[in-house]
């Protein structure tokens, strides 16, 4: 079995770290390099960065972040938000960032993914999937940060997403971002039992026994975290000893 990671996940609007709670109302909880060196010295294995608002503007505007953040921090980055042609993948990647998380363009234009992991190979490309609930063991996927609905089912999208190169899945559940209730178990466990890429939970961490209680019951291979760490709610050593503890690789 491999190793579980824990991912700090870190939302950025206008230079600040946001947070909200189903992806609305957000505030600023700080500067975005500052909690990525901090994350990156307590034990993070990755970070992902999203561009909150790219989604208005056509454009993701992290390089200059991404640029700082590779001086302090030696871990995978992977940066998403208006990730929409080559040329936007090309420039995350000269910013440093080793991989890139790509939502909206993709259920715009699904062989975005097959050229992109094409040219830069799979491991790179990462398909951003947000999920709302619909009904008994049913979610529809959403795009521009969890805003517009698109009727299509989760299930048979993460299949496609495989099958057209991705190389891994992040998943947030709406219904649980920013709640700090626990994750979508369910959610996680199907899209987790449908495809054999990497799945990276997203969405409703609010303390370490939420992450060992995921891992346990959806098996999915890692947890990307935002509201435990930005509140100190948790630390990602406290995160790592309760999966230890449950007979959980992880890396120490």
């Amino acid at each position: 079995m491999s190793k579980k990671r824990i991912i700090a996940r870190i939302d950025v609007k206008n230079e600040f770290v946001i947070k909200g709670i189903h992806l609305e109302g957000l505030r600023k909880v700080g500067k975005p390099n500052e909690f990525a060196k901090k994350y990156y010295e307590s034990g993070i294995d990755e970070i992902i960065f999203m561009d909150a608002v790219a989604a208005y503007y056509d454009r993701n505007s992290l390089s200059h972040i991404i640029e700082k953040a590779c001086s302090d921090v030696f871990v995978p980055i992977t940066v998403g938000g208006g990730i929409r042609n080559i040329e936007n993948i090309q420039t995350a990647l000269n910013s440093g960032a080793d991989k890139v998380a790509i939502n909206t363009q993709s259920v715009k234009d699904p062989s975005f993914i097959t050229q992109a992991s094409k040219v830069f190979g799979s491991q790179c490309i990462v398909s951003s999937v947000d999920a709302k609930c619909i009904g008994n063991r049913k979610w529809e996927v959403y795009v521009d940060n969890g805003r517009e609905p698109t009727g299509i089912n989760v299930i048979e999208w993460v299949k496609e997403l495989e099958l057209l190169g991705a190389g891994e899945i992040m998943l947030t559940s709406i219904d649980q971002e920013g709640t700090k209730k626990g994750f979508d178990l369910e959610l996680n466990k199907a899209v987790n039992e449908t495809v054999s890429i990497p799945v990276i939970a997203s969405g409703g961490a609010g303390k370490a026994s939420d992450i060992t209680k995921l891992m346990i019951e959806s098996n999915v291979d890692a947890a990307a975290v935002a509201s435990l760490l930005h509140y100190d709610l948790s630390t990602i050593s406290e995160v790592k000893s309760y999966l230890y503890a449950e007979k959980i690789k992880v890396r120490i």
